[in-house]
């Protein structure tokens, strides 16, 4: 069974281990960004399709208006799946298992708390500037 240990007893390598999880979670954040954000383009880049098919039956070309109506714009991105289908699958799969994972370690081995590599080094250069740690 996992235990909890206080922070100051972190070992380096420990330390280290938390700052990668911390980093693995917010790439994975930044990437899930990347796919509403390819959702929000999906989706606009629809509406100009739909515009356009407008255009295009009122302009007498409807055989692509109906290629357009038929083909494109009830067509999902991934195997038939549509852009926000995705975004939630990913949240409440992928994003949110490796959120729950990080912070069920770092509850384990720092008390929960988050950035503990970047709040010592904070530490650390503060005592510094304070002329309380000299080099």
């Amino acid at each position: 069974m996992p235990h909890s240990v206080d922070r100051s007893e972190l070992t380096d390598t420990e330390r280290a281990a938390l700052h990668r999880l911390q980093l693995g979670v917010e790439h994975v954040y930044r990437g899930y960004g990347s796919l509403l954000a390819c959702h929000h383009s999906i989706g606009h880049g629809m509406d100009h399709f739909e515009a356009a098919r407008e255009l295009l039956s009122e302009a007498g070309h409807e055989a692509y208006a109906e290629a357009l109506r038929e083909d494109i714009l009830p067509a999902g991105l991934v195997d038939d799946r549509w852009t926000y289908e995705l975004v939630d699958a990913a949240r409440t799969g992928f994003v949110d298992d490796v959120a729950t994972l990080e912070a069920a370690i770092r509850a384990d081995l720092a008390n929960g708390e988050r950035h503990v590599s970047e709040r010592r080094l904070q530490r650390r250069w503060r005592r510094r500037a304070e002329g309380r740690d000299r080099e």
